[in-house]
C-alpha cells in the first residue's frame, strides 16, 4: 500500500505519458511508459507499460472521486492486476452501476436527455392509462427546467408517432412504492449515446448480472418489460418516442426463465403475472396473421412507422434520397423536405423505410441482409426464437402450474398448446428455412417464395433455441463455423456475403468483418447444447482475448463492437463505435460487452485463462 498525494501524482503522471492530452494512456502515446511514483513518505516505486500505467491512472483518478484529493492510498496489487481479473472486477464493482438508470426524481436528469437527436425542451411521455404516473412527472416538471410531461392516446398510431417527431422524448417505465414514495424500476443502459433501456440488450445485460448476483437489476428490467408490454403493447425497441412503432427481438421468456431459475425462493404469482404478460406479447405482437405472422407458418420482423426513420444521423439516407430526387427530377434537398411533409407521394420509398424500419427491430442495424427486404424475410433468427418461447411457456406452465395455467381473465392455457405450436413452427422452419444439400439454415423470402444465400451468424440460432436436430447441428458446425470464424470470433456475416465495398454497397456495421456480443454468446449456448465442449472454448477465448488485448492496450476499453479479422475496437463503419469515447476508465464499458465477458470467464477453462492473461496468440494455441 503507498501513501501519496493523488493530485500531484496524476498531474505528474498525464505531464509524461498523456501525450495526446486525451486522459487516457495507450500504445498509441509516445510517452517513456516508465512513471515513477513519488510516495508522502519518500519511497519511489516504478511503473511500466501502458496497461499497468493505464491502471495507475484509474486507481488515482477513483482516489480523488471519493474525495482523496491531497492524500490517500493506493494498492500495488490492483495497479499489477491480472488483466481478465481487473476487467471482470471492474465490471461487477462499478460498471453495472455506472450503466444503472432509474426513471423518477433521482435519476430523471441522467436519462432525459438524449444525444442521438436535436431538441430544445425536455419530454416525458406517459401511457394513457398510467394516471400515478402523470400526476408523479408533473410534479416533478414543477421543479425541472423545460420538461414538459405529455399524457399519449389510448391509440398509438404510426401518424401520431409521426406528429411528435419535432418533440422527442423518453417513455415512462415501472415505478414501485417504496414507502409512501414511488421510485422507478431500475434498468441497464448500453451505455454512450444509447441512454435508454433497450429491447435485446437487456437480455444479454441480463445474463451477465446474474453471474454476478445482480438479480435487483434483473428483476427491474422484468418488470419495465412488463410495463411496456401493459401500456405500449410491445417490448420497445428502446423508450424513446420515436420507438414506439417498433419492438425487438424476443428474449423476454428466456430472461424470466433464467432469473427463476436463480432464485431460491419463487413467488407463484408474481410468475404467473409475468407468463400472462408473456403470452400476451406472444399472441398481440407477434401472432397478428398479416403483420408479423406470414400465411406459410412462420414470422418477420415488422416495423410499422410513417416517413423518415427519426434517429439516425444527418445523410444516413443520402444514396437512397439522391436515387429518388433524380427520379422525380428534383434537387435531393427538395425532394427530402416535401416527401418529408408530405407534399410528395413516393410509395417506394414508404416500402424502403418499412424494410428500413424492420431490419432496427431485429437489432441489426445495419446490414445487407436485410437492406431493402426485411419486412419480405422469414427470418432463421426470429423464427428460432418464437420455437423457444413457445417451448419456455410450455415448460413454466408444465413446471409451476401442472400443466394448466389459468389467467386473470379466466382463459385457460394448457402447456400442450404451446409444445403443438413449437412443434408446427419446426416443421416449417425444416420445410423452408432448412437447406440440406448445403447444410445451412437460410432466410426465406416469402415475396419471391425462395430462400435466401446470405451466410451469416443468425443462421446458428437453431443451435441456441435447441430446435435443430443433432445431425442438422452437425452439419452447422461443420459447414457454417468455419466460414465466420476469425482470429478474434466469430464475424456477423461472411465477406463473400457481404460484397465489395464501394458507393453502391457500404460498409455496414452488422456484416463481416465485425462481431457483436450477442452472436457469440448465443453460439457458445448453442454449441454447449450440442456437446461441442471443445469449439467453445476455443470460440470463448479467441472473443476474450480480443477484448481483453484492447482493454490492454488502450485504457480498459469495452466497446459495442469489434473487427474481428484485424482485432482491434477502431472500425470504420456507420455510427462508429460506442465505448470508446471517455476519459480516464471506461464509464461503463458496454452492456453486452461485459456480459460476454463475464460468461466468457465463467465458460473458460482455467488453464486458459491463464494464457489469456499471457496474451498467448489464439492462432499459436488452436
Amino acid at each position: 500500500m503507498l501513501l501519496i498525494n493523488p493530485q500531484a501524482v496524476l498531474k505528474a503522471l498525464l505531464a509524461q505519458e498523456d501525450l495526446d492530452e486525451n486522459f487516457r494512456i495507450t500504445i498509441e502515446d509516445n510517452g517513456p511508459k516508465s512513471f515513477k511514483i513519488q510516495t508522502i513518505n519518500g519511497k519511489e516505486v516504478t511503473v511500466c507499460g501502458a496497461y499497468f500505467l493505464s491502471n495507475l491512472l484509474q486507481e488515482l483518478v477513483f482516489l480523488i472521486e471519493k474525495g482523496n484529493v491531497t492524500k490517500g492510498e493506493i494498492l500495488l496489487e490492483k495497479i499489477e492486476e491480472l488483466p481478465s481479473r481487473r476487467i471482470s472486477r471492474m465490471i461487477k464493482e462499478r460498471y453495472w452501476d455506472d450503466l444503472t438508470r432509474t426513471l423518477d426524481e433521482k435519476g430523471l436528469k441522467k436519462v432525459i436527455f438524449d444525444e442521438k437527436v436535436q431538441q430544445d425542451n425536455l419530454y416525458i411521455y406517459v401511457p394513457e392509462g398510467d394516471k400515478d404516473a402523470l400526476e408523479y412527472y408533473q410534479r416533478l416538471a414543477k421543479t425541472t427546467p423545460n420538461l414538459k410531461v405529455v399524457s399519449l392516446p389510448k391509440n398509438i398510431t404510426p401518424t401520431y408517432v409521426k406528429s411528435i417527431n419535432d418533440k422527442p422524448g423518453v417513455l415512462s417505465l415501472a415505478l414501485s412504492k417504496s414507502g409512501a414514495e414511488l421510485q422507478g424500476e431500475p434498468y441497464v443502459v448500453p451505455g454512450g449515446r444509447f441512454n435508454e433501456m433497450y429491447g435485446w440488450d437487456s437480455y444479454f445485460e441480463s445474463v451477465g448480472l446474474l453471474i454476478d448476483g445482480r438479480k435487483d437489476l434483473v428483476k427491474g428490467m422484468i418488470e419495465n418489460f412488463e410495463y411496456q408490454i401493459i401500456h405500449y403493447g410491445k417490448i420497445l425497441n428502446a423508450n424513446r418516442s420515436y420507438y414506439l412503432t417498433r419492438t425487438q427481438p424476443p428474449f423476454y421468456s428466456s430472461m424470466i426463465k433464467e432469473y427463476i431459475t436463480s432464485q431460491e425462493q419463487l413467488d407463484i404469482n408474481w410468475l404467473r403475472a409475468k407468463l400472462e404478460v408473456l403470452i400476451k406479447e406472444y399472441e398481440t405482437v407477434w401472432m397478428v396473421p398479416g403483420k408479423r405472422e406470414v400465411s406459410n407458418g412462420l414470422n418477420r420482423y415488422y416495423a410499422e412507422g410513417l416517413g423518415f426513420v427519426y434517429e439516425t444521423e444527418p445523410g444516413h439516407f443520402k444514396e437512397v434520397i439522391e436515387k429518388f430526387a433524380t427520379s422525380y427530377k428534383m434537387e435531393e434537398e427538395d425532394f427530402e423536405t416535401q416527401y418529408k411533409s408530405g407534399l410528395i407521394s413516393c410509395p417506394e420509398l414508404d416500402t424502403y423505410f418499412t424494410h428500413d424500419r424492420s431490419l432496427r427491430e431485429s437489432g441489426h442495424d445495419t446490414t445487407k441482409r436485410f437492406v431493402a427486404k426485411c419486412a419480405d424475410l422469414n427470418t432463421v433468427d426470429l423464427n428460432s426464437l418464437l420455437y423457444k418461447y413457445e417451448q419456455d411457456i410450455a415448460f413454466l406452465i408444465s413446471e409451476y402450474y401442472a400443466g394448466e395455467l389459468t389467467l386473470s381473465n379466466g382463459k385457460i392455457y394448457e402447456a400442450e398448446y404451446f409444445v403443438d405450436k413449437a412443434n408446427s413452427r419446426q416443421k416449417s422452419i425444416d420445410k423452408l428455412l432448412w437447406n440440406q444439400e448445403k447444410g445451412m439454415y437460410f432466410d426465406f423470402n416469402f415475396v419471391g417464395n425462395t430462400q435466401t444465400d446470405f451466410v451469416s451468424a443468425s443462421m446458428l440460432y437453431p443451435l441456441w433455441a435447441k430446435c435443430c436436430s443433432v445431425s442438422q447441428a452437425d452439419l452447422l458446425v461443420k459447414n457454417v463455423l468455419p466460414l465466420l470464424l476469425c482470429k478474434g470470433g466469430i464475424a456477423s456475416s461472411t465477406e463473400a456475403s457481404r460484397g465489395r465495398i464501394d458507393d453502391e454497397n457500404p460498409q455496414r456495421q452488422w456484416d463481416y468483418p465485425y462481431g457483436w456480443a450477442p452472436h457469440q454468446m448465443i453460439i457458445w449456448r448453442g454449441l454447449l447444447n450440442y456437446g461441442y465442449e471443445a469449439q467453445v472454448q476455443e470460440y470463448v477465448y479467441r472473443w476474450l482475448w480480443l477484448i481483453t488485448t484492447n482493454a490492454m492496450d488502450y485504457s480498459g476499453t469495452i466497446a459495442e463492437k469489434y473487427d474481428v479479422v484485424n482485432c482491434t475496437h477502431k472500425v470504420n463503419t456507420e455510427y462508429g463505435n460506442v465505448g470508446t469515447n471517455f476519459e480516464c476508465y471506461p464509464d461503463g464499458g458496454f452492456g453486452w460487452m461485459n456480459a460476454s465477458y463475464k460468461l466468457g470467464l465463467e465458460l473458460l477453462e482455467s488453464e486458459l485463462q491463464e494464457k489469456l492473461d499471457l496474451r498467448i496468440d489464439p492462432d499459436i494455441l488452436f
